[in-house]
C-alpha cells in the first residue's frame, strides 16, 4: 500500500522533504504540496496538486498523512488540525512557537488515545548519533558522564532575532542529549562570549551526567556538528562528517557544508522512511510530541537564564503514559 503525502511549505526543508519523499522513500507518494506562494507549490509539486490553503490540503480526502514544513508560528494549529482530522504528522521542529502552545498539542493527542505526531528532530536518525547510543547502551564505556555538544553554523540567517540560538538552534541538543543519555537535565547555566555569540550552555541531569553544548552561530568557516560522549571506562565520539579525504593545492582533507542540509541528508532520508514505515505498522518512532513540547519549554527556561544570568531549575511536569 502507498501512503498518500502532503507537504505544507516550500522553504528549503519543505522541498527537501519532497525531494526525498518523491526519490527516496519506499511506499510513498507525494499527492499535495502547499505554500502561501502558489507559484512555488507549484513549481514543488510536480505530479501533486498545489494548494494555497493549508487547511484545504490537511481536510483534502486523497491527503493521509501530513508533513509540516511552514514557518514555525504555524505549527502547532496545523498539528491539532491534523489530530482533529485523525492524520499523522511529521512536523518540523519545533512543535510550537511556546511551550504553553507545544503542551495543546500533547494533551490533544493524549485525549485523542493515540500518537499520530512525529517531530522532526532527525539527528534521532543520523547514523553517528545512533551509533553513539549503541555504544552507551551496550555498556562499551561504562556509565556516561559526560556529554560534550559542538553547534557551530557559518553564519546566523538573517531571520535569525532575539534568543533563537537557544530556541531554534540549541533545541536539537536538548533532544538529543536527552535521547542519548536517557535521562532528563534538571538544571541550566548559560555565559554569552562577548557580543552575544558563541553561547555556552551547560546542563545537569537527573543522573548526575553533565552536558556541555557551545552554540557558535557565526563561525564563518561552515556548519559544523560534533559530540563526543565520556564514561566511566572510555569515550565515543563522531569522526569527521565526510566519507572522504580529498587532496587539492597544497590542503588535505574534506570540505564543510554551508548549512544542515547536506550534514544531515541520511538522517532526513532515514527519518522520512521510518516514519512512512511506521504509520503502515502503526508504531511510533522519532521524537514524539511529548519529546517536542520538552525541547520547547526547557528551551524557554535557558533563554530565562541566559536574561538573568542565574541558573535556573527546569521543570516541565510529568511525562503522559501514553508516551511511556
Amino acid at each position: 500500500m502507498t501512503l498518500s503525502v502532503g507537504v505544507i511549505g516550500t522553504g528549503v526543508m519543505g522541498a527537501e522533504h519532497v525531494r526525498i519523499l518523491r526519490d527516496e522513500t519506499a511506499g510513498a507518494q507525494v499527492v499535495a504540496v502547499c505554500d502561501a506562494d502558489i507559484d512555488r507549490a507549484r513549481a514543488v509539486a510536480g505530479h501533486g496538486e498545489a494548494f494555497s490553503d493549508l487547511l484545504a490540503l490537511i481536510r483534502d480526502h486523497r491527503v493521509q498523512a501530513v508533513v509540516i514544513a511552514s514557518p514555525d508560528a504555524t505549527h502547532a494549529d496545523l498539528a491539532l488540525t491534523c489530530l482533529a482530522a485523525g492524520k499523522p504528522v511529521l512536523c518540523e521542529k519545533p512543535l510550537a512557537a511556546t511551550a504553553e502552545d507545544a503542551l495543546r498539542v500533547v494533551q490533544a493527542e493524549v485525549q485523542l488515545g493515540r500518537r499520530l505526531v512525529q517531530v522532526g528532530y532527525m539527528r534521532r536518525f543520523d547514523p553517528a548519533y545512533v551509533e553513539m547510543l549503541r555504544v552507551r547502551a551496550s555498556g562499551a564505556i561504562g556509565e556516561a558522564v559526560l556529554l560534550h555538544n559542538t553547534h557551530r553554523n557559518a553564519a546566523a540567517p538573517d531571520w535569525f532575532t532575539g534568543a533563537m540560538a537557544v530556541t531554534n538552534s540549541f533545541v536539537h541538543e536538548i533532544d538529543i542529549s536527552r535521547w542519548l543519555l536517557n535521562t532528563e537535565p534538571t538544571l541550566a547555566r548559560i555565559s554569552a562570549a562577548p557580543g552575544g555569540d558563541p553561547l555556552m550552555i551547560t546542563l545537569e541531569t537527573e543522573s548526575g551526567a553533565i552536558v556541555s553544548t557551545e552554540v557558535h552561530m557565526n563561525a564563518r568557516y561552515g556548519y559544523h556538528v560534533h559530540a563526543q560522549l565520556v564514561g566511566r571506562e572510555g569515550t565515543v565520539e563522531m569522526a569527521a562528517p565526510t566519507v572522504t579525504l580529498t587532496n587539492h593545492v597544497g590542503q588535505h582533507g574534506h570540505v564543510w557544508s554551508e548549512n544542515w542540509v547536506p550534514r544531515f541528508r541520511d538522517a532526513y532520508r532515514i527519518q522520512m522512511n521510518g516514519w512512512v514505515r511506521s504509520i503502515a505498522d502503526q508504531h511510533p518512532v522519532g521524537a514524539s510530541a511529548w519529546d517536542g513540547y520538552v525541547a520547547t519549554a526547557i528551551a524557554e527556561q535557558v533563554v530565562t537564564a541566559l536574561q538573568t544570568g542565574n541558573p535556573v531549575r527546569l521543570t516541565f511536569g510529568q511525562r503522559p503514559d501514553l508516551y511511556l
